[in-house]
């Protein structure tokens, strides 16, 4: 099993190295970035330096919080590493990514994204189901962001191909400060 650190000293985030089109994205980014930093907790993510990633990596720094990144090597040649991170591990492959990312926290946030997000989202997510991994997973439901994926997970409950207590695994907040009191009562 994965299960991390011991409390919530670290958090993995996963969301866009897009800004999107909506630049209240970018604010919850930074929002959630300085509320890390001010409680002394670590962000771990994928180490790259655009879009909503580089915002919450940034905003840690900046208010002085540490941020590790996880890069596979192909994407560090492509030049999109964040430069200034407090520390950085280059693997392999999306995978090794992944895993190592959720070794070095205890819960998950998810901010909007695209596949690479959903993709990340999902597998912790499958992975918590399976006993596999033990900490909080969270979206912050910004704007509305995620309230039809949100209808799609009621459906396969629904329908028979979801359990309510594994739909029950993701924390759904509207907000980072209710995102990360949930995650401390997980989800409560």
């Amino acid at each position: 099993m994965v299960s991390g650190t011991t409390d919530m000293q670290s958090i993995v985030v996963y969301c866009g190295s897009s800004p999107g089109t909506n630049p209240v994205y970018t604010e919850v980014a930074k929002e959630l970035g300085r509320a890390m930093a001010e409680r002394n907790i670590r962000l771990i993510y994928g180490g790259g330096g655009f879009g909503l990633m580089g915002t919450v990596a940034d905003t840690v720094l900046e208010h002085g919080g540490e941020v590790i990144g996880v890069i596979p090597n192909f994407l560090a040649s492509l030049e999109v590493a964040h430069k200034t991170l407090t520390e950085i591990h280059f693997v392999q492959t999306m995978h090794e990514r992944k895993f190592k990312m959720v070794t070095l926290a205890k819960g998950v946030i998810a901010l909007p994204g695209g596949y690479g997000t959903l993709d990340e989202l999902f597998e912790i997510l499958a992975w918590r189901q399976l006993k596999l991994y033990d900490g909080p997973i969270a979206i912050i439901n910004t704007n509305g962001y995620y309230d039809l994926m949100l209808q799609q997970l009621d459906r396969m409950v629904q329908d028979g191909f979801l359990k309510a207590q594994n739909r029950a695994l993701l924390i759904v907040a509207d907000t980072v400060e209710d995102a990360l009191e949930k995650m401390l009562n997980d989800g409560q």
